[in-house]
């Protein structure tokens, strides 16, 4: 896809992998949610002594988009909870938000940075460190790539930036890859535009003529084309070159 397309609830992002609002990616075969960098209790976990509303929040967003899509389970890839180190009130909190979700969807936890191997653990339960549906390598994203495998990870939190200080969530796609974007509130993500985006797409054997964006809002999602397009749609256009001026001769009658 070279041009932007119309906005939607829904857009295909590569084969069998669906790009739903706010963030969210769908496996139809499977009946699958693919949800990435959640950072549930960060708000206790950095010590700000505000009240778990994001997690609160996170869990009915997933609760109501896998209600409207009729899915099976809801896969997590990674970067579940924030840190380790929470108060027994937020770690229970979690534990009830991830148990309101198992009530309804088989869960899936796959291991990310930021759980670390000890309290986190016992508040979300097992994890796995991959797993596969329907032809994909669901993995975090933190470790070296496994080429050659059609891959959707999270990890990268990649963002489409608008202005110095203002962004949204975005996935970046490719026939092999899939990067999910973080659904925490507090990431600001990483600038798809940026070098060091680049470098980790590069990883993985992709260019930015390879991938394609997509932008997601709370209700929909905003196809914007593959990378190299955007990118050369947004170069500033280049300087004027300087005028140059050829000296005149004035001959002796003038």
């Amino acid at each position: 896809m070279e041009f932007p397309a119309a906005s939607a609830e829904s857009f295909a992002l590569a084969d069998g992998v669906v790009a739903l609002a706010p963030g969210l990616a769908w496996l139809p075969q499977s009946r699958c949610i693919l949800v990435a960098d959640t950072h549930l209790a960060y708000e206790d976990v950095v010590g700000a002594a505000l009240p778990l509303w994001s997690t609160a929040d996170i869990v009915a967003t997933l609760s109501m988009v896998a209600a409207r899509a009729a899915a099976r389970e809801i896969v997590f890839l990674g970067d579940i909870v924030h840190g380790a180190q929470m108060s027994e009130g937020a770690m229970r909190s979690v534990a009830a938000a991830l148990d309101t979700l198992r009530a309804d969807y088989e869960l899936t936890l796959v291991a990310g940075n930021h759980e670390g191997r000890s309290r986190a653990l016992r508040v979300i339960g097992a994890t796995v460190e991959a797993c596969e549906r329907d032809g994909w390598l669901l993995v975090h994203g933190d470790r070296t790539p496994v080429l050659g495998r059609r891959a959707i990870i999270g990890h990268l939190h990649p963002s489409f930036y608008l202005a110095a200080h203002s962004s949204a969530p975005a996935f970046v796609a490719s026939e092999t890859l899939v990067v999910v974007p973080a659904l925490t509130p507090y990431s600001p993500g990483l600038d798809v535009f940026s070098g060091s985006f680049a470098e980790a797409i590069g990883r993985y054997d992709l260019r930015s003529r390879d991938v394609h964006v997509v932008v997601a809002t709370r209700e929909r999602v905003y196809p914007f084309g593959t990378l190299a397009a955007l990118r050369e749609a947004l170069r500033p256009p280049a300087a004027p070159a300087p005028q140059r001026y050829r000296r005149r001769r004035l001959g002796a009658d003038r």
